[in-house]
């Protein structure tokens, strides 16, 4: 998933009310929108290297969206929203192993009055969990906090596997460099015990990480899952 244009570069000062963080670029400071309703533990020091892009269009209050940060040495791509587009580009590119021979790609597909998936591909079922969490420098982290609609998603897609779909999560690790991942059972104990069960169940789970740069996001190679 190519960037509309390069992305900007600027130092973070600091991320407030969930939604805003002020970035030094240049001399100047502009005030961006942070589309990422998690923790981002992590990832939020001061004076970090961060990446921007900017939006013309005049409707839009914040000009700004903050997209990348790096933190310890790796760039993290933190748009939530750019994580269907990145593998909705891998799907069509052939870069996910699983999904190269599928040939009908539907987004948002209504499974049920209250459940959404992000992809149905042929009979399989995909569910994407954007993953930002490194505690550990060699393995990345899924999730960064509570997360409830992750828990019920697990139960529904075992509800798809019995009704003939083939279900899928894809931890879609928009980590640099990272070869490991694993669910971060002490921040959600709960969604770790749905994982188990839906795994149990014939549920399956990959990990693949990205590739990032100021220019483009897209999916780079599979990494392995570690269950403890």
């Amino acid at each position: 998933m190519k960037f509309t244009n390069t992305l900007i570069k600027g130092k973070l000062i600091k991320r407030y009310k969930r939604f805003f963080t002020d970035i030094k670029v240049n001399n100047s400071i502009v005030t961006a929108h942070c589309p990422n309703t998690g923790s981002m533990k992590g990832l939020l020091d001061k004076n970090n290297t961060v990446f921007l892009s900017k939006s013309d269009d005049p409707k839009r209050k914040l000009k700004f969206t903050l997209e990348i940060i790096e933190a310890n040495k790796k760039l993290v791509g933190v748009n939530t929203h750019r994580a269907n587009k990145i593998v909705a580009d891998g799907l069509n590119k052939g870069l996910i192993n699983e999904f190269k021979s599928i040939k009908n790609i539907k987004p948002e597909f209504k499974f049920s009055s209250d459940t959404r998936f992000d992809f149905l591909c042929d009979k399989n079922i995909i569910e994407v969990k954007n993953v930002t969490l490194l505690r550990d420098q060699k393995v990345a982290e899924f999730p960064d906090a509570v997360t409830e609609r992750g828990a019920k998603h697990l139960k529904k897609l075992i509800d798809a596997l019995k009704q003939g779909y083939k279900p899928f999560v894809l931890f879609l690790t928009q980590i640099q460099g990272i070869n490991n991942f694993k669910i971060a059972k002490d921040i959600d104990l709960n969604y770790y015990k749905n994982y188990l069960i839906a795994k149990k169940s014939g549920v399956k789970f990959l990990a693949y990480r990205c590739l990032l740069s100021s220019k483009e996001i897209k999916i780079e190679k599979k990494i392995n899952i570690i269950d403890e």
